[in-house]
Order: C-alpha cells, then structure tokens, then sequence
C-alpha cells in the first residue's frame, strides 16, 4: 500500500485502526495523532510509548477496529 492512501485514512476519520503488515503483523493505532506518514516511512506510536517502524511498502490493509462495548454489553456508535 503506497503512503498516500495511509495518509487518506489518517486524516478522513479519527477512530482507532489497525495496520496489517504482510508478515501477519497487526499494529494498533489509537489515534491518527500517534502516526507520522512519508513517502517511505510510517511510524506509530504506541499507547506504551513504544515506536513502530514500517516501510508503506508491508502495508497490506488497514483494518477498521469494531466498536467497545458498554458496560451494559452494547456496542458505541
């Protein structure tokens, strides 16, 4: 997946998702805050503050993360 399309997602919707690399690697993002976008370099930031490193090149999918679910045992919207 080339960067612009990551950048595209980044910067049309605030919810938290997931990036899939092509070795099965699934890295959280919380918040397009925590990731910084080049044309041969994405970097997130983790809720640990660790950093991750990733050529756009292993970028396979970007998978939307479902909603949490309430207390109550419903999903937010």
């Amino acid at each position: 997946m080339n960067s612009r399309c990551i950048s595209l997602r980044i910067n049309s919707d605030p919810r938290p998702f997931v990036i899939r690399l092509s070795d099965g690697t699934r890295v959280p993002v919380v918040h397009p805050d925590f990731v910084a976008v080049s044309p041969g370099q994405v970097v997130v930031i983790g809720k640990d503050e660790s950093v991750t490193k990733i050529d756009p090149i292993h970028v396979v999918a970007i998978e939307e993360r479902p909603p949490k679910k309430r207390a109550n045992g419903k999903r937010e919207h």
